[in-house]
């Protein structure tokens, strides 16, 4: 599920002061990405590599802070956080955000005499226990400074961003359905096998089985160490979308999608 974080509130501050700026100054464009008009400093961060993968999870993060005249701005404390972002899951078209972020703070250097701060060799990965289920590759370095420590006052506020490309290796996913035609009432029952790449552990990937279009999923389970799974399902009247979906643990695994062909008998004709 969406949660709060300090990530969604310093985004609304970032569109904040760039209305503000557009409002004001409309020669601001011209200045670096992290200056706003009647602004203090400007804020700069940026990754080395710009990308990583299976076996490359470590980048440096470095970063400026200057002053609005373009002189170092030294013993600056920069919040710095690593922001795995989701997409969500919105078949309707409602007006929402589509994303949902997963923060994760990766410490608070200070600036030295030349304004600048760095935290070196951060993995870039997935860490909590949350399902990657519609996982994002890229990754958000966001690095942040408030002036009075109040993010309820933005106007002192100055926020940059970068991204880190995760390049993950391919899975797949072979199943077997008990049958291919079905009416409002039958047991569904799918099983099948999850491969990934060589080295990764097959046991306890997430296995998601969709039967209708409005629901991001009707049934879950989880792989056995070799991979394979069943899963079962009550079919009713309206099921119109039938796939798999999984969501592998490891974060340079993609998840594999496959659409069932399966036809519900108890949909009204064309």
């Amino acid at each position: 599920m969406p949660r709060k974080s300090l990530h969604t509130r310093l985004v609304a501050t970032a569109a904040l002061l760039l209305t503000a700026s557009a409002l004001s100054a409309p020669a601001a464009a011209a200045k670096p990405s992290g200056a706003f008009a009647g602004n203090a400093y400007v804020l700069n961060v940026s990754t080395n590599p710009t990308s990583t993968g299976f076996d490359k999870l470590r980048v440096d993060v470095t970063g400026t802070v200057t002053k609005a005249d373009g002189t170092p701005a030294p013993h600056i404390p920069v919040t710095v956080q690593e922001v795995i972002r989701f997409t969500t899951w919105n078949p309707w078209g409602d007006p929402i955000d589509p994303n949902y972020y997963e923060p994760r703070d990766l410490g608070k250097p200070v600036t030295d005499a030349d304004g600048r701060f760095t935290i070196r060799n951060v993995n870039i990965d997935h860490v909590s226990g949350s399902s990657l289920l519609n996982v994002q590759r890229g990754v958000d370095i966001t690095a942040f400074y408030d002036e009075d420590g109040d993010l309820n006052t933005p106007q002192d506020g100055y926020y940059a961003d970068t991204s880190v490309t995760a390049e993950a290796r391919s899975s797949s996913v072979s199943y077997k359905v008990n049958k291919k035609k079905v009416k409002a009432g039958d047991i569904l029952t799918v099983q099948g096998k999850v491969t990934l790449p060589k080295g990764v552990e097959p046991g306890d990937t997430e296995v998601f089985l969709q039967t209708n279009w409005e629901s991001e999923y009707d049934v879950r389970t989880t792989t056995e160490d070799d991979g394979f799974f069943v899963m079962s399902v009550r079919v009713s009247g309206h099921d119109d979308t039938f796939a798999l979906r999984t969501a592998p643990r490891d974060f340079y695994v993609a998840g594999a999608h496959r659409t069932l062909p399966i036809t519900n008998t108890s949909l009204p004709r064309p």
